[in-house]
């Protein structure tokens, strides 16, 4: 048997973090045993789905390096497949149009609150004889279409997360429906729990895996499959992603949405990394590892039943490890976006953008910090902070601003070398320490008084002739 596992995101909105970390896992799996990973675009929802969303969830995915083996595949160019499907339940009496209206089931609901009973339909239509059809079909009345759950019943299945799950059909709302009709009458528009199960038989799909709060789905969609004569494939239902309250994350927990993490400045290595980790531990306990490394020995008894809280801090700790240890080359191509956003040259010489890139990539933590660090190396004059003109104010700065002023003008060639030596003979000649001048030189150069190492900013500032225009600007705050 060929391993074959899918993604259905809807494209109602931008693509998830929860939806990323199902892809993930649905991957793994899939190279793990050698097998096919699908996309499926589940697209019904006219109204709420949206080309933009779709294209987010494709460029999520791309950025995110989960290549699929085939798709997309939209389920508004598979309609015929699911009316057909409804009209063999229909004609094996597994399914019958239902005509209550809204009305009518609001009253429902609200009697059974009052009983304090769950809410579902009590399946008044079941039963419905060919004159009934027809009295309400003349009141102008539109069924939709509902499948027969029969009840008691108990649906089982053994859970590759969560071991064996029963579900009472009791407890699944009464009949379901499954598919809306047009103003002809005609069957026109799919529910999610009939659609996903056609599309999973037509697409052979060996295992289902996605997050636990599809579990009541699950024992719907096995009465779908067995009531088709199909083998349901079987079931994962992965942990949700929670916040550090232990409640489902949301936006009011700040970005839920790839492209908002990627926008901050995380590296997709790193968030790979962490969303694996969100729910599924590594056999040898090393927490920064390659996807293809997981693929290796990724299964689902080393998956969590408890919901993975998200942690920032560690978020940020594991992009910043891969940030660290990246090739100068491949950290400047990807800081290059976040400073041309910013406004900055990034025409400039190559070797003079790694070698900032050199300077400031120890102190990374997302690559958008990059944009306020090496700012003052980009801009042609800095905003000095209130610090730095603190320190540049006194009088008794300015001989020393001069004094540099006079030393590098004297420097034919500015090297690390012959920056300290600059830097000494200014001490020397004004009988003062070293810190005296490294303090005003920091805020002339910068426009601060915190920032990275002094002489390789001093260097860089130089290559640019920005070095000597900056300290005679200095002289005059």
């Amino acid at each position: 048997m060929t391993v074959r596992v899918r993604i259905a995101p809807s494209p109602t909105g931008n693509l998830h973090i929860g939806t990323a970390r199902t892809a993930l896992f649905n991957w793994l799996y899939a190279r793990r045993h050698k097998g096919e990973f699908i996309l499926r675009i589940e697209d019904t929802d006219r109204e709420r789905s949206k080309d933009e969303y779709t294209q987010n969830i494709l460029d999520g995915l791309a950025w995110l390096k989960i290549d699929y083996d085939l798709g997309p595949f939209f389920q508004t160019k598979r309609l015929e497949q699911y009316i057909a499907a409804v009209h063999i339940l229909l004609d094996q009496d597994l399914a019958y149009r239902c005509y209550c209206t809204e009305a009518e089931l609001e009253q429902m609901r609200e009697e059974q609150k009052a009983k304090k009973q769950a809410p579902r339909y009590d399946n008044r239509h079941r039963n419905l004889t060919k004159q009934q059809r027809q009295a309400f079909e003349a009141e102008g009345r539109k069924p939709v279409i509902r499948f027969k759950i029969e009840e008691p019943l108990e649906v089982s299945w053994f859970d590759m997360v969560r071991g064996e799950v029963t579900w009472n059909t009791r407890d699944l709302g009464g009949d379901m429906v499954i598919a809306r009709v047009d103003e002809q009458g005609n069957i026109a528009l799919p529910l999610y729990n009939f659609a996903v199960v056609i599309d999973d038989i037509d697409m052979e799909i060996t295992h289902v895996i996605r997050g636990e709060d599809h579990i009541a789905n699950t024992a719907k969609q096995i009465l779908i499959y067995e009531a088709l004569g199909a083998i349901p494939p079987e079931f994962g239902h992965t942990p949700l992603i929670l916040n550090t309250q232990g409640a489902k994350i949301s936006k009011r927990d700040g970005a839920t949405s790839v492209a908002e993490f990627q926008a901050m400045g995380y590296v997709p290595e790193a968030f790979n990394n962490y969303m694996v980790l969100l729910g599924w531990s590594p056999p040898d306990g090393n927490e920064i590892f390659k996807l293809e490394e997981v693929a290796q020995v990724f299964d689902f008894n080393r998956v969590n039943k408890a919901g993975a809280k998200f942690d920032w801090d560690k978020l940020n700790w594991l992009n910043s490890q891969y940030l660290h240890s990246m090739p100068t080359d491949d950290l400047c191509d990807r800081l290059m976006p976040f400073w041309q956003k910013a406004g900055f040259n990034c025409d400039l010489d190559r070797a003079w953008l790694l070698e900032v890139v050199k300077l400031i990539a120890p102190s990374l933590t997302l690559l958008a910090d990059a944009v306020e660090m090496a700012r003052y190396l980009f801009v042609d004059t800095p905003t000095y902070t209130d610090e730095a003109i603190a320190v540049l104010s006194p009088e008794a700065v300015k001989p020393i601003l001069s004094g540099l002023l006079e030393a590098l003008h004297q420097t034919p060639e500015l090297t690390a070398e012959s920056a300290g030596a600059l830097i000494q003979t200014v001490t020397k000649a004004q009988g003062i320490k070293k810190g005296m001048v490294m303090k005003p030189l920091r805020a002339a150069l910068t426009g601060d008084i915190h920032g990275p190492d002094l002489v390789p900013s001093f260097l860089l500032l130089h290559q640019r002739n920005l070095a000597l225009p900056r300290l005679q600007y200095s002289l005059g705050l």
